[in-house]
């Protein structure tokens, strides 16, 4: 009796095993589906941004700054294809991108506490990438430990 429940244990196990790689598979399509419906409607935001400014010929710091957030999406989903981690940095820059933005486009109809705010914002966001930062370099991942030994290894 003890075999044929070991026996049915095992199947159960693999099923289970095989349910969750087909659901984990189908997981990781919808993901890059997703990821790359948004690299095709960044692409799209910035090719119109630019024949904005060429109709207009002129192009202004926010103009700029615009591009510049399309370019950290971009990186983010190119980051993210090359690893497959995202890491938690990039949307802190580009959330401290868009502050800035904000902040220079609406600088005239602000009052000193909004100003002040938004400052305040892109500083806390600013110590929270220096605080990551520091806490993966101090207390680095296993991974990332390993990579070091093997490059320093190599450098010898």
């Amino acid at each position: 009796m003890g075999g044929l429940s070991f026996f049915l244990m095992d199947i159960r196990s693999r099923t289970f095993d095989r349910l969750r790689g087909f659901f984990s598979s189908g997981l990781d399509i919808i993901e890059y589906l997703g990821l790359l419906v948004i690299a095709f409607a960044t692409s799209v935001a910035m090719f119109q941004e630019t024949l904005t400014m060429l109709d207009a010929r002129r192009v202004g710091l926010s103009d700029l700054l615009l591009m510049f957030l399309y370019l950290e999406v971009l990186a983010m989903i190119g980051q993210y294809f090359k690893f497959g981690q995202l890491p938690v940095r990039f949307p802190l820059y580009i959330a401290m991108v868009a502050l800035a933005r904000y902040l220079i486009l609406d600088l005239k109809e602000m009052n000193e506490w909004r100003m002040l705010a938004v400052a305040g914002a892109i500083l806390l966001l600013t110590l929270g990438v220096l605080i990551i930062r520091y806490g993966h370099v101090r207390f680095p991942y296993r991974e990332d430990a390993e990579v070091g030994k093997a490059k320093a290894f190599v450098r010898q």
